[in-house]
Order: C-alpha cells, then sequence, then structure tokens
C-alpha cells in the first residue's frame, strides 16, 4: 500500500502543469510576484529539519513544506540542515491537542506540534501565510482547534451516484478500489488537510449495507490507509437492519442478544481492516430508513447498542436527529426536539448526536435548532450542508460562510448571555467530554471539484470554521480568493463582496422575510409554492407558508404551534413580536396581513415585492462587478463563472415571477412601483416549472 501512495504522489507532481481550471483548489504554490515578499521568505528557505522519529505524517508535512516553498519562492530546498535559515519541524507536548505554534527562534522558523497532526496543519498554516503574503519577521502563531472532530459527511453510493451531489459522480471509484488508487484522492486528503477537516464519512447516510460486506472493507480501508497519511480518520454510515440484511436475522432489534452480538462481531471485522477506524455515522427511523422505533425502542436504545460495540476498538456512534412524523396538523419544527430532548443523558459516552443548523432542512435561511443548548448531558455535533440542495444547485454562486456564522454566532441562552451554537457546540457551555461538526461535502469528480468553482469557498470556509469558529466570513473570504483566484489588490476586494453579499442576495430572489420550502419537490430545484399535494404533507409548499387572502406565515408563537416555546424565553423574546421580529424571520413565527406595516415602512406585499426584485437586480450586478476582474483571474475561470451567474440570473427571474404572481392571486394587489408586473403569466410559469421535476 505504502508503494501505492508513493506512486499516487509521483502522479500528483505533474498537476501544476495542467491549466488553472480550478482542479488545485486553493493549493496553489505558483511563484510569488511580490519581489519584497519573496526576499522575506526566502531567509527561512535554506532546508527543512524533521523530527529523528518519521512517521508517514511527519514526511507528509515535510513534503507538502517543500513543494510549497519551493513553487512559492523558486528555489530547491536543501536537503541538508544548518545552524539557521531554515525551518524546522519539532513535537512539543506542551501544546493542545492538534495544535501548533510558528515562531523564529535562532535565525530558523520553528513549527510545533503536540503531536503528528499538529505539525501537519502547522505546515499548511505556514504556507497560508505566504499564499496571502502575509509578513514573515517575528511571527508567533499559535492555534488550536476548537471542536476535535472535523468531519466532511459524503452522500455518496455505491453505484458512483451522490445523493443531493452537484459536480459530477462520486470521487469513489468503488469498482476500481483496492487495486487502483485515483491521485484524486490525495488531493483530497490534502485539501481536507490544509483546513484541519480529520475525518470524513464516506458514504451515503441513507446507506447500503454493503458497505458492511468484505467486498467493501477492502475498498474502504484502501482509502483509509491513504487518508491516515494526511491525519483523517475513515467513518462509515450504516443501515441498521444490517443484521437482517447481511447476516440473515430475523430481527435488528436493539435489545435482541444475537442482534447485539451481530454488531459486535462487525464492528471487530471492521477493525481489523482498519485499526483506527472512527466509528458509525447513523440516519435511522427517518424518510423511511430502518431504526430501533419499528421495535417500539428508543434512538438511546440503538445508539448505545452500536457503542456497545464500538467501545472496546474506541470507535463512536454519531447519530443523526434528523427525523420528522407526517402529521399534518403538528409542526414539523417541533419534531426532532421532541424526540430527542427526552432522552438527554440516556445516551452512552461513546455517541455524539448530530443536529441540523435549523429544525426543519438545510433551508437559505433557519433559525437555529431548538436542541442546542437544550441536551447538557449528550454532546450535540452540528450539521452543516455544505453542498448546495437548497442553494441553486452549482448554478448558484452562494458564499455559505455568512449562513454558518449566523447559526454558530446564534445565541441560545442556555446559561445565560453568550451561550451561543458554536460555544455548545464546542463544549464550552456544557464541558461535553467530545466534540464534533459536519459538513454534507460538494465535493464530486467534476475537473473542479464543486460544479460552480465559486463553491469552493464553501468547502473551505467550513474546514476554516470547524477548526476556529471565531474566524470571521470576511477573513475566511480574503484567504480564499488570494489562494484560490488573484492576489491582485485591485481585484480581491471586488470578489470578497461579491462572496459576501450572495447569500442575502439569493435569499431575496428566492426565499425572503422568512419564507421556507417552497422549492420544487423531488430534486429541491426551482420554485413551486403553489405545491399542496405531495407524498406527506410537510413536503408541501403550503404546509410552511400557510398563504390565504388574509396574510401569509406559518403562526409559531403560543397562540399557533409553539414552536417558539422550545426556545428559553430570552430568545423567544426576539422572535415573539411580529412588530419587532427581524424581518429575516418574521415568516418563520408569524402570520402577517398582506397590508401590515413593515419596519422598512412597507406593507408587507410591498415589501415581498420589493425583495424579490431587488434579488434579481443584484444578480445583476454581481455580473457587472465579476467582469471589472476579468483581467484578474484566469480566462478558463472567469468564462465558466461568468457563464453560471448567467444562468443565475436566468433563474432568479424564474423564483421572482412564479413566486410573485403565484402570491399575488391572494393578496390582489398590484406590484408596486417602480417594477414592473412580470411579463410571463403564472400558468407559463407553473408549466416551467412543471419541467424541472421531469425525471
Amino acid at each position: 500500500m505504502l508503494k501505492k501512495i508513493l506512486l499516487v504522489f509521483l502522479l500528483f507532481s505533474f498537476a501544476d502543469a495542467r491549466a488553472d481550471d480550478g482542479y488545485r483548489l486553493w493549493l496553489k504554490y505558483d511563484l510569488l510576484k511580490n519581489t519584497a515578499k519573496k526576499a522575506e521568505y526566502k531567509r527561512f528557505a535554506g532546508f527543512i529539519e524533521i523530527p529523528t522519529e518519521k512517521s508517514l505524517i511527519i514526511r507528509t508535512a515535510q513534503s507538502e513544506l517543500k513543494r510549497g516553498l519551493e513553487g512559492l519562492l523558486g528555489n530547491r530546498i536543501a536537503g541538508v540542515a544548518k545552524k539557521s535559515g531554515g525551518i524546522i519541524l519539532q513535537r512539543d507536548k506542551t501544546l493542545p491537542e492538534e495544535g501548533f505554534r510558528i515562531e523564529t527562534k535562532g535565525g530558523n522558523l520553528v513549527i510545533s506540534g503536540p503531536d503528528d497532526r499538529g505539525i501537519l496543519y502547522g505546515v499548511y498554516a505556514l504556507l497560508r501565510h505566504l499564499q496571502t503574503e502575509q509578513p514573515l519577521t517575528g511571527i508567533n502563531l499559535s492555534s488550536a482547534p476548537k471542536i476535535r472532530l472535523r468531519m466532511l459527511n459524503h452522500w455518496d453510493n455505491p453505484l458512483g451516484t451522490i445523493e443531493r451531489g452537484y459536480a459530477g459522480a462520486s470521487l469513489w471509484k468503488w469498482y476500481e478500489l483496492p487495486e487502483n488508487l485515483d491521485p484524486r484522492y490525495l488531493e483530497y486528503a490534502r485539501a481536507n488537510a490544509s483546513i484541519g477537516i480529520n475525518a470524513v464519512a464516506l458514504n451515503n447516510v441513507n446507506a447500503s449495507a454493503r458497505f458492511l460486506t468484505p467486498e467493501y472493507l477492502i475498498k474502504v480501508k484502501a482509502l483509509a490507509d491513504l487518508f491516515r497519511t494526511y491525519g483523517i480518520q475513515v467513518y462509515l454510515s450504516v443501515n441498521f437492519a444490517s443484521p437482517k440484511i447481511l447476516g440473515n436475522l430475523q430481527t435488528s432489534d436493539p435489545l435482541d442478544p444475537q442482534v447485539r452480538q451481530w454488531w459486535a462481531a462487525k464492528a471487530d471485522e471492521v477493525y481489523r481492516y482498519i485499526p483506527d477506524f472512527g466509528g458509525f455515522l447513523v440516519k435511522a427511523n427517518s424518510e423511511g430508513e430502518p431504526g430501533p422505533q419499528e421495535y417500539g425502542r428508543t434512538h438511546a436504545d440503538g445508539a448505545n447498542m452500536l457503542a456497545e460495540a464500538l467501545r472496546k476498538h474506541k470507535g463512536r456512534v454519531i447519530w443523526r436527529a434528523f427525523v420528522y412524523s407526517p402529521d399534518p396538523h403538528g409542526d414539523r419544527y417541533k419534531e426532532a426536539f421532541n424526540e430527542f430532548k427526552p432522552l438527554d443523558g440516556l445516551f452512552a459516552d461513546n455517541v455524539v448526536v448530530q443536529v441540523k443548523n435549523g429544525p426543519i432542512d438545510f433551508q437559505p435561511r433557519e433559525p437555529f435548532h431548538p436542541l442546542f443548548g437544550a441536551m447538557p448531558e449528550t454532546p450535540l455535533a452540528l450539521e452543516f450542508q455544505i453542498t448546495q440542495e437548497y442553494l441553486g444547485f452549482s448554478t448558484n454562486l452562494v458564499y455559505q460562510a455568512s449562513l454558518y456564522k449566523e447559526c454558530l454566532e446564534s445565541d441560545t441562552y442556555a446559561k445565560g448571555k453568550g451561550s451561543t451554537v458554536a460555544r455548545v457546540v464546542d463544549g464550552s457551555v456544557h464541558n461535553y467530554d467530545f466534540t464534533a461538526i459536519a459538513g454534507v461535502a460538494n465535493t464530486g469528480s467534476d475537473r473542479n471539484w464543486t460544479g460552480h468553482l465559486m463553491s469552493q469557498a464553501n468547502w473551505y470556509a467550513f474546514g476554516r470554521l470547524a477548526w476556529d469558529h471565531t474566524l470571521s466570513e470576511e477573513q475566511i473570504a480574503d484567504e480564499w480568493v488570494k489562494m484560490t483566484l488573484t492576489r491582485d489588490p485591485n481585484a480581491v476586494p471586488v470578489i470578497k463582496n461579491i462572496l459576501l453579499q450572495s447569500r442575502e442576495i439569493y435569499v431575496d430572489f428566492t426565499t425572503p422575510l422568512g419564507l421556507h420550502h417552497i422549492m420544487g419537490q423531488g430534486i429541491h430545484f426551482g420554485p413551486e409554492p403553489w405545491l399542496t399535494q405531495s407524498a406527506r404533507p410537510d413536503w408541501t409548499s403550503i404546509y410552511y407558508h400557510r398563504v390565504d387572502s388574509t396574510g401569509i406565515g406559518f403562526d409559531r408563537t403560543a397562540q399557533g404551534s409553539n414552536a417558539l416555546g422550545l426556545y428559553r424565553q430570552e430568545v423567544q423574546n426576539n422572535w415573539n413580536d411580529p412588530a419587532s421580529c427581524d424581518l429575516k424571520y418574521l415568516l418563520w413565527f408569524h402570520r402577517v396581513g398582506w397590508d401590515k406595516k413593515l419596519s422598512t415602512g412597507n406593507t408587507l406585499w410591498d415589501e415581498l415585492c420589493t425583495r424579490y426584485y431587488r434579488g434579481v437586480e443584484s444578480v445583476q450586478w454581481m455580473q457587472k462587478e465579476w467582469n471589472r476582474v476579468r483581467k484578474s483571474v484566469d480566462s478558463e475561470i472567469y468564462e465558466d463563472v461568468a457563464g453560471r451567474l448567467a444562468v443565475q440570473h436566468r433563474e432568479a427571474l424564474n423564483w421572482r415571477d412564479a413566486c410573485v404572481l403565484y402570491f399575488q392571486t391572494f393578496s390582489k394587489q398590484p406590484v408596486p412601483s417602480p417594477f414592473k408586473q412580470p411579463e410571463r403569466t403564472l400558468e407559463e410559469m407553473k408549466k416551467l416549472v412543471a419541467i424541472y421535476q421531469l425525471k
């Protein structure tokens, strides 16, 4: 296996000779044009010294550092250490786990870490420092991750498809593994390690039991062996009914002794293939997936049974809280809270409950999930969706760092003011022993990895915030633009501004003022606010917006579903009064009349129209701004992004016209001046959107 990994290294060494089409992500070690900076950096580029005990990760760190320095500075790094003028990699057990320190000492630059991962992360931090042309003289930089498990969840299937994947087929070529290691696997590992991601779940949470068979375990082992050299641990999503599917048992009841024995034996088998296997990710009793409730058992019963099987191997169970029953008279907003809150304190100590950032399903904007701050005895992992299921797939530019930060900085008031979601997740509010955060991956087989090149920024931002949630979306955007697109001082602020405005623009032309879940059913693409029937009531649009001639919105106050009552009083106070509720959450919590005057001075109807029209105009603004940087970015990248922005403008028009025309049939009011009535009819929009849903 080591020979295969070395071969992949050699194959990768030719990648930089290709055109700049986004393949290298943010790991572009192109020659710096700033001669002053190059001179400053070369003072410490005479040699690289590594610890005597050379692990695979240390060799990775050495190789990556050498590659980066030679690319950025244009000279080869000597193989013989001298007294000064070089970079020393060393272990320092006094530093926090996986952390690092970068400092100048004795004429050398010293990168220290308490473990090999820390040293590797320190190397990537230094290279980021150089790529963004920051001062190196007198540097004294230290950092450590605030969250221990920083994971990507892949929704990849055995046949190469990706559920909610918009960048081509799966990265994992299962039919070629384990014999053939695609060079992209190593490049993927490099990208993750460079932003501090230390774990991946390889397969879809709607899991095939096939992944637990020897046929697939040997394939998973091949990936785990490669990823290990970059400090990345492998997890698998498992099908809860595997004892029946694979073991021919009559039941998968978690309290059945035979079932427990089957899982224990299966865990032993997995660890024989992969000794440092991370554990199981589980979606159970959700959207048709099997689970313990089929046998009258709780989520805690199911999770604890798996936790017992993994315990001696120090493995963990990550149990997803995405559950909701099809109750036409209920409120899906409350389902996960009502099921999991009573189980607080009943989960085994190697179980983490993974909770989506919001209570519905990765909408363009959601209030933070009420479970955060409500389960002090159970470690909660935060799950974001990097892939753009509800954010325009791969044709829309939406920088999600703003979405991530909005959730992370929301205050739960679990232990008074300042008990943010971020501090709940990092364990500082409830003193969780183990902490975790996950992002549903947006990668695929497309040459540029993410379909829309600008979506690379969302992968990057997730990793950076998983490491340190106090970073600002502005800083992350600045880093990504300089490392990926251009260091032209005139172009960087323009591109940053596009990124920073993009999420709000998308919300404006799709779901302004707190509208949610009004997209096309099935593929979740395009507008379908008129959807009144589906396989489940909570898969329709009318379930959420509840429009009629009197107004629009879901009343979640005490007079309605009382979902607001799931939060602490301080949070309720922010949202309980429609007159003072932040407009971005207004229709999440309130039914509002069409003629109700809002804080903007407009009536609800006029404000709704204003935002839909403003959203379309803002996409045109993004197009003009992108045109300003034409000469500062690679021509292939420029043209690809420009083309996708043109598509986004067309899709924004579809959203605007469909929603304005549909809601107008209830408001019975004209589109306010200076905006003009859509040229297309509602029937035309319905026919157009129906085409989206064809399979």
